[in-house]
């Protein structure tokens, strides 16, 4: 099964150093939280391992393979993006939007693809997943912030990438939905999942502004510093009260509390 390499990585925009001489190695089972300030460049990362901006430097090897050398439609096999935020333009509904997580498979044969009624099952397996049923005959324009993000996340579902690279996706979302969101992708990366809905992904990476989810939920952590410095390894090793304080320029403490560990803002 595939990993993601990463090796020297540099980052750039507008001049600005984002990410300096990065490594980091992502594998099957590893669910990496990515966290810092705003505008640190946890997007750009994200864009970069996706394929969608070059690199100012470094190596991107997915599945030992340079990412430039993949071809577009094999890569949208292997991995797949959700953004902060997605613009529908058209009239769509909610299913056929899911639906379009298979375009990568139509027209080929062999692993991963299927006829067009088993297709549609995985959609409505996936719109399950994420609690949408009620939703698969609505206009996706109607829907709001959090309905539309989790909608994304279906269609990510039913593309059954091997990575899956997720840009804030509790952004918009509620308590309830966050929390079912994390647990389902964290369950399925971990292969512990009973839901049927799509080859789960194997690994992912996901920015987040709290940094008790990735406490709670991370097998791994990028925590983004100052001047290009990135912090990456498992967990318990990056997350602490001294490296979150340099990150956010804001002190921070930790709390034991119910055999939990949380971090707060001092």
């Amino acid at each position: 099964m595939s990993s993601l390499v990463v090796r020297g990585l540099h980052l750039a925009v507008a001049g600005r150093m984002l990410v300096n001489k990065l490594d980091f190695e992502v594998r099957p089972g590893q669910f990496w939280c990515v966290l810092g300030r705003n505008g640190c460049g946890k997007t750009t990362l994200l864009l970069t391992l996706a394929g969608l901006r070059p690199a100012e430097g470094g190596e991107i090897l997915l599945d030992e393979r340079p990412l430039g050398s993949w071809n577009w439609r094999a890569l949208a096999r292997e991995r797949a993006l959700v953004p902060q935020k997605t613009v529908d333009v058209f009239s769509s509904t909610v299913l056929d939007t899911v639906l379009v997580g298979r375009a990568p498979y139509r027209g080929l044969r062999g692993p991963g693809c299927c006829s067009g009624s088993a297709e549609h099952l995985l959609a409505r397996q996936a719109l399950q997943a994420f609690d949408l049923e009620p939703f698969a005959t609505r206009d996706v324009r109607t829907l709001s912030g959090g309905e539309r993000q989790r909608v994304a996340m279906a269609a990510m579902l039913v593309q059954s990438p091997r990575l899956a690279l997720l840009d804030e996706p509790t952004a918009h979302l509620d308590l309830d939905a966050e929390q079912r969101v994390l647990r389902l992708l964290a369950a399925r990366i971990a292969g512990h999942s009973s839901n049927a809905a799509a080859g789960p992904p194997a690994m992912a990476l996901l920015s987040l502004h709290d940094v008790n989810l990735a406490q709670r939920f991370a097998t791994h952590v990028l925590l983004f510093g100052e001047q290009g410095e990135v912090r990456a390894g498992p967990r318990d090793e990056i997350l602490n009260a001294e490296s979150l304080s340099l990150a956010y320029r804001h002190p921070v403490r930790r709390i034991e509390a119910d055999g939990e560990t949380w971090f707060v803002a001092a």
